[in-house]
């Protein structure tokens, strides 16, 4: 596939996971990209490495995804290493699983500041230069829609907050055709919720389908929103969750 040839990406928080495989497959579509990184340097690296021996351009930045500067600057390079920006997924996210009553403020800071803050800093940043027709996609939850799972009371708040955000600067951007959607993933097989942690068995438990699914099933849908056959589709929320929330 190749129809996001001559397009620029820029995937936040992209050095493992799901982030990675979106990187990877925007790259394999065609598209050059950006990821950034707050630490794993060299994770960043190998999934740089991953997509420049398919043949693929890309380039990791280090980056907290709530520090407005070094977000600022991410951009900025890698509209001066591409030559623009077409597409924005805000990927970078943070959970502290436990009993709301027993988190603190900083960990609730930290969850806002990632997962929300560092959205509006990503994609304000982002739109001094996307062009009319880009694409700004941000990893929200299905728990932003449905809350299923105790333990998540401050996460599933700022990914509720996400998806209003979606539809609000939907409204604002699409007289420019620039669309925006929010992708809401299920259980997920990743290094952070793994599919044979103790964790698990309440989620698969949860879902349609009976399984956690794969990286690959969120990059595939942050793929389609990111191309030409989507430009009807703003302002939505796209459920990949196995059922979860059926």
């Amino acid at each position: 596939m190749s129809h996001l040839i001559n397009k620029t990406s820029l995937v936040t928080g992209a050095s493992r996971g799901i982030g990675a495989a979106i990187a990877k497959r925007l790259a394999a579509d065609g598209a050059n990209v950006a990821i950034t990184y707050t630490r794993g340097a060299e994770a960043a690296a190998q999934v740089v490495k991953d997509i420049q021996q398919a043949g693929g351009k890309a380039i990791a930045i280090q980056a907290d995804a709530a520090d407005a500067n070094a977000v600022a600057a991410a951009v900025e390079k890698t509209v001066a290493t591409f030559g623009g920006l077409d597409i924005l997924v805000n990927n970078a996210g943070t959970a502290i699983p436990k009993p709301f009553v027993e988190s603190t403020l900083e960990e609730m800071d930290r969850v806002i500041d990632i997962n929300l803050r560092g959205v509006f800093i990503a994609t304000q940043a982002a739109l001094k230069h996307i062009p009319d027709n880009g694409r700004i996609i941000t990893i929200g939850s299905c728990v932003g829609e449905r809350m299923g799972t105790p333990g998540l009371v401050a996460y599933a708040a700022t990914k509720g907050a996400v998806k209003m955000f979606t539809q609000g600067l939907a409204r604002e951007l699409g007289p420019r055709g620039i669309t925006v959607n929010n992708v809401q993933p299920g259980p997920i097989d990743t290094d952070l919720n793994p599919a044979n942690d103790e964790w698990a068995a309440p989620q698969i438990a949860n879902t349609a389908l009976k399984r956690y699914g794969h990286v690959d099933d969120i990059a595939a849908m942050v793929a389609f929103v990111a191309g030409p056959e989507a430009g009807y589709v703003t302002g939505t929320s796209l459920t990949v969750d196995g059922g979860t929330n059926a």
